[in-house]
């Protein structure tokens, strides 16, 4: 905790989460973000500094890293919508892979040699096996999995080659709010389940669609591991303390270990919100995999790391409790036209 940390795209989703929370902590933090995707009022709370700017500005970096010693980063910055990825996989391969190799390079020059990688279990594809380990193959489908993936790979090498340690943290389905809903989930386009179920419930969208209902799952429908965003910045936080004692680089997927339907979290946010959902019933996406799970076992076994909310009932409450505030879960007016980050 002696050196100051580098956290790129911190005003987005998860990074707000975890930024928040390391600055309750006591961590020196800078944030760097280039506000495409995040909120500035998300972190405007902690105190921290922002710094405006691409993660692949190499003359922002130098600034950074000359004017305070940075003894780790924490990334977060990346795009992550999976369509747009396929219709503009340069634009991915670009933010997701070259960006981060400049900060790479600036980090080696500036003797930084700590990395912690939100990365993804898009990296696996689909699953030839349940619940996912790390020892499944890794076969990404779509040119923002690959960009995550290749980004791994590089921080292997840049391991091998020049001692930068990294955690590569590939978790599965985000979710959920700060407890006291100061801040929280604001995507625009939203592509996640939860919020749209309760958009659609407060009538900020007309219905919510349920792609498929064939699947061979309980009930038909599709179902995911839901992990909280508290939990995952839990997760970073933990593997930024495990590096700084010098373990060696590692990769662990975070997750709860259970699965959720599509159909179940449309009935908890029913009886959470004591509302109904309005359901519009559609054919299945292609690609989506019936069933992904992961296996956590790692993460506990090198951090000591588990998730506490484990109950999605509890993820939903504090997502209801955002959506519910006089903000509308929005950050304001300018910025609920932007995608919050990773």
């Amino acid at each position: 905790m002696d050196n100051t940390v580098l956290i790129t795209g911190g005003a987005g989703y998860i990074g707000s989460h975890t930024v928040r929370k390391m600055a309750e902590m006591g961590y020196r933090i800078v944030v760097l973000d280039n506000l495409v995707y995040g909120h500035p009022e998300a972190i405007v709370s902690t105190g921290v500094d922002l710094i405006v700017g691409d993660v692949g500005d190499r003359e922002i970096l130098k600034g950074i890293f000359e004017s305070q010693t940075i003894g780790a980063v924490i990334h977060f910055a990346a795009y992550a919508y999976v369509g747009e990825s396929v219709d503009d996989p340069s634009k991915y391969y670009r933010n997701n892979l070259a960006a981060p190799l400049v900060l790479l390079d600036v980090m080696r020059n500036h003797g930084c040699d700590q990395f912690v990688l939100s990365s993804t279990c898009a990296t696996y594809g689909n699953p030839a096996y349940l619940p996912i380990d790390e020892s499944h193959p890794q076969n990404p489908i779509n040119p923002y999995g690959r960009s995550k993936l290749f980004l791994e790979r590089a921080l292997e090498d840049h391991d091998h080659a020049y001692g930068i340690r990294s955690a590569k943290l590939r978790y599965f389905n985000a979710c959920g709010c700060a407890e006291d809903g100061v801040i929280g989930e604001d995507h625009d386009p939203e592509t996640h389940l939860i919020p749209n179920v309760l958009m659609s419930i407060t009538g900020e969208r007309e219905s919510v669609t349920l792609f498929g209902t064939d699947y061979e799952t309980p009930d038909g429908t599709c179902v995911r591991d839901y992990i909280h965003v508290l939990d995952l910045a839990s997760a970073h936080i933990q593997s930024l303390q495990h590096l700084e004692d010098g373990i060696p680089s590692f990769a662990c997927n975070l997750g709860t270990g259970h699965g959720v339907s599509v159909q179940q979290i449309i009935d908890i946010a029913e009886e959470v919100s004591g509302k109904k959902v309005p359901v519009v019933y559609g054919d299945r996406r292609p690609g989506d995999p019936a069933e992904l799970v992961a296996n956590p076992a790692l993460a506990k076994e090198i951090l000591g790391w588990k998730a506490e909310y484990v109950d999605v009932r509890d993820s939903i409450r504090t997502a209801w409790a955002w959506t519910t505030q006089p903000h509308g879960g929005r950050y304001s007016e300018k910025c609920s036209k932007k995608n919050c980050g990773t």
